[in-house]
């Protein structure tokens, strides 16, 4: 039944998203012609009183903000300005493609808030006060405009009836809220939907809302109908038009109510028609009336609908914005070179022959096409993050503007660059990676060398060719003048008439190009950071282990495949590997267990890495620190559960742990027996455990890995504790080794593996018998280490989604289930661990970056 309500769920969203792309696409197509006439209103309109509009249009989202701040105040939630501008856009953009627009936007983006701690129920009751309020200052603002134009301009029927309409809506809500509030026939409907209503309710009651908060939002509200007046007066304004108070208003206010009442695409067509009335009826002609309606709906509608798109895409760590950069770049080349070959507007090169030389005309055209190329090599580098392809990006982006202004005033082509270097500088903290130094001298060197190498080879080849291949007889300032050309991949003047002097430029052509190349690879080749670990470091971590180790991993930070950072401000150190361009940190700093001390040593870390050129990520990281990471604008992935048992409470006896008692006896009867093996372990034994992990890796089709986990180390398994699984011929069929765990009262193990052979239930007995152990030494807890991929019950987002999906679905992961349960028998304690990152856009390289981080 429950698999039949999901089904069916699943249909309806997809269903809903189909019908919303639909509208979207009538959306857009609808409104073609009004952005091409926008376009024309605001190249006609004053740019003072355009640049005063924009400002007031930042106004009215601050406005539309502070509306929700005061909205969450008031039932005792509070939220961030960057919180509140965030949920406007977002809801203001998606109400276009929604029925009901502005009301039925209002249930959506509330997972940023959630994540906060506000719970959904405030979260709707907040949105509903923030919907409230806007209707009923349009309301406020709409009566007296409406009763003034009754007397002096007999407003029509339909306007009145919007009015009314309007009005009645606000009765039936406030009713609504009363019966809520009072708990009448609204909250017990509400208290069937959900019982969590009765805790908004009781809190509501009990005084927990902030009166003085609702009036604020309602002050706010106030506010945003009168932005939208000045908007319309600002338009009048900038387009030369008679403009007064009383236009103004009544224009605004019956635009409005048909926009308010308009169930679909936030009135469309409605808003522009009567408003292009409203205004005909105070004298302006059709064609300024619909200019105004223009310039006022960009400053009303379109500019907040862009800012919405930047709410979406202009976030820290979106995967669309850490790709867009490459993209448009990219995209500026190919444009770069067909601007180049095509021929250009006669009228504007006329113009601008005017002021430029027709030879720089000349060489901007040659200096966009290189440029093109350029960009488009460039691109490919800056997807990788590298902080000198940005660099170079954003000098060959300023090249092409400035290039195609001065090749034919190409503003088209130059608007596009000016847009890459304003996306470039909003997105430069994506590029980290630096180049490598001592690879850049060399590079500078050889160029310079190469430069001088040519200018010698030209100019003596200029001066000594015989007149017959140029027409001319260079003299020395013409030979350098004529090699400088050449080197920079410019036609020489005068041109060559021969194939020898043809051949001649060409050579001096292709070494200018081989420098160009040389400098672009060696400034965008990326420093590979490299570091071995020193004997004194491990040994220095070790110490530092003993005082600040706290958990079951921390054993493994002193593992000899990690690298250390030791923090210059207090006691610790961070145990990382680096793969690529990632340094990878396994779990928190090693230091003491104080919040604040744990984030200024992850920031301290983070500005290593970068003057390094790496990013970061850090695996296996509790829940309770998330926050620590999440205050840095870093993103948590789930990677699995590590299961915790407590031991004082386990038992083989009971109807639970009947199959457990049944696998021992079935063991013992075979004769088979636990063995505990106390350190120092002799070679014997050890060569008989190398026998069992080789089998077990065999058999597994597996390799050796680290990382979070030790390998088969013949000199490390001599120290430690073992236990083994032996027939009565003391052959050993699977071992556990128990390692050092830096958590209190707590133990663990680190490789349980066992031969091909060995009967079932091996591994089974194996816990039972470290159990015991534990038990004896008066531990509270046995770590059991971490089911990857598991516990992902409600997946946020795409990769959580993929990785739920790939472990329930995919046989590649069905051993992990497989581990899941094994661990899972006994009946620990789960805690989810997190893998933290820097950006969706490193998902992509991650997967195999932990993967080689795990190689020995």
């Amino acid at each position: 039944m429950k698999l039949h309500l999901k089904a069916n769920n699943y249909y309806f969203k997809e269903i809903l998203a189909f019908l919303f792309l639909m509208l979207a696409a009538y959306f857009f197509r609808k409104q073609y012609s009004e952005i091409s006439d926008a376009r024309k209103v605001i190249t006609q309109a004053q740019p003072l009183f355009v640049v005063i509009g924009l400002l007031v249009t930042g106004v009215y989202i601050l406005l539309q903000a502070y509306m929700y701040i005061f909205a969450f105040k008031a039932v005792q939630a509070p939220i961030r300005l960057a919180e509140g501008l965030r949920l406007f856009l977002k809801r203001n953009l998606v109400s276009v493609f929604l029925p009901g627009g502005g009301v039925t936007s209002l249930a959506f983006f509330t997972g940023e808030i959630e994540r906060g701690g506000i719970s959904k129920n405030k979260i709707g009751f907040a949105s509903y006060l923030f919907g409230m309020a806007g209707i009923a200052s349009l309301a406020f603002v709409a009566l007296p405009v409406i009763i003034y134009l009754s007397l002096t301009k007999s407003a029509s029927s339909s306007t009145w009836a919007a009015l009314i309409g309007l009005c009645s809506l606000i009765a039936i809500l406030a009713m609504a809220t009363y019966s809520f509030v009072k708990k009448g026939a609204v909250y017990k409907l509400l208290y069937r939907i959900s019982p969590q209503f009765e805790v908004l309710a009781s809190e509501i009651g009990q005084g927990n809302f902030q009166k003085k908060s609702l009036v604020y939002t309602f002050v706010c509200s106030i506010g945003v109908e009168v932005v939208g007046i000045l908007h319309l007066y600002i338009a009048m304004k900038a387009l030369g038009v008679p403009a007064s108070v009383e236009s103004c208003a009544a224009g605004y206010i019956i635009a409005t109510l048909f926009f308010a009442i308009s169930p679909f695409l936030r009135g469309l067509g409605a808003v522009e028609i009567s408003l292009i009335l409203v205004l005909q009826s105070y004298g302006m002609a059709q064609v300024e009336a619909l200019s105004v309606t223009l310039l006022y709906r960009v400053f009303e509608f379109w500019l907040p609908l862009l800012a919405g798109v930047a709410a979406f895409f202009f976030v820290r760590g979106n995967i669309i914005l850490r790709l867009l950069p490459g993209v448009l770049l990219a995209l500026l080349g190919f444009v770069n070179i067909i601007s180049v070959l095509t021929p250009p507007f006669r009228d504007r090169l006329r113009l601008l022959e005017n002021f430029l030389p027709l030879d720089f005309i000349h060489f901007s055209s040659i200096a966009v096409l290189i440029l093109g190329i350029l960009l488009l090599c460039c691109a490919a580098f800056l997807v990788r993050g590298l902080r000198n392809a940005w660099w170079l990006a954003l000098l060959f982006a300023s090249l092409s503007l400035v290039g195609n202004i001065t090749k034919g005033i190409d503003y088209e082509e130059a608007s596009l660059g000016l847009f890459v270097i304003i996306v470039l500088i909003f997105t430069r903290s994506n590029y980290r990676l630096r180049g490598d130094p001592h690879l850049q001298n060399f590079g500078i060197q050889t160029a310079v060398f190469i430069l001088l190498a040519v200018i010698i080879y030209g100019t003596v080849g200029f001066y000594f060719l015989d007149k017959k291949d140029f027409n001319v007889d260079f003299s020395i300032a013409q030979s350098i003048k004529s090699t400088l050309r050449s080197f920079i991949l410019l036609d020489p003047d005068p041109e060559p008439l021969t194939r020898f002097g043809l051949g001649f430029v060409r050579s001096i052509n292709f070494l200018g190009a081989v420098s160009l190349a040389l400098l672009v690879y060696v400034f965008i080749k990326p420093f590979i950071f490299h570091v071995t670990p020193l004997a004194q470091e491990r040994a220095q971590a070790t110490q530092l282990l003993a005082r600040f180790g706290r958990t079951a991993d921390d054993y493994f930070k002193a593992y000899p495949d990690k690298v250390y950072f030791f923090s210059k401000k207090t006691s610790g150190f961070i145990a990382y590997k680096t793969a690529g361009a990632f340094a990878i940190v396994l779990g928190e700093p090693v230091c003491e267990d104080d919040p604040s001390v744990i984030q200024g040593f992850v920031e301290e870390f983070e500005r290593f890495c970068m003057d390094n050129g790496l990013k970061t990520a850090y695996y296996k990281i509790a829940e309770d620190r998330l926050a620590i990471f999440q205050s840095l604008g870093k993103k948590a992935l789930p990677l699995g559960q590590e299961a915790r048992l407590h031991l004082p409470s386990f038992s083989l006896e009971g109807k639970d742990r009947k199959s457990l008692r049944n696998v021992l006896n079935a063991l013992q009867k075979k004769g088979y027996a636990t063995v505990v093996h106390e350190a120092p372990i002799k070679e014997g034994l050890l060569q008989k455990l190398k026998y069992v992990s080789d089998d077990w890796l065999n058999s597994m089709e597996r390799k050796e890995i680290v990382f979070s986990s030790g390998m088969f180390d013949w000199e490390e398994l001599k120290t430690q504790k073992i236990i083994c699984i032996e027939n009565a011929d003391e052959k050993v069929v699977a071992f556990l080794n128990i390692i050092p765990d830096y958590a209190p009262a707590e133990g663990t193990y680190d490789l349980i593996r066992k031969t091909a052979d060995a009967p079932a239930g091996v591994m089974d007995a194996l816990i039972v018998a470290i159990i015991t152990q534990l038990q004896m030494a008066d531990k509270q807890y046995l770590n059991m280490g971490m089911a990857a991929m598991s516990g992902i019950d409600k997946p946020q987002g795409f990769p959580e989604w993929a990785m739920k999906f790939a472990y329930e679905r995919l046989r590649q992961f069905r051993h992990y289930q497989g581990l899941y349960d094994f661990k899972d028998k006994f009946g620990p304690q789960w805690e989810t661990k997190y893998l933290i990152y820097e950006n969706h856009y490193d998902l992509a390289s991650l997967p195999l970056v932990l993967a080689n981080v795990m190689k020995p």
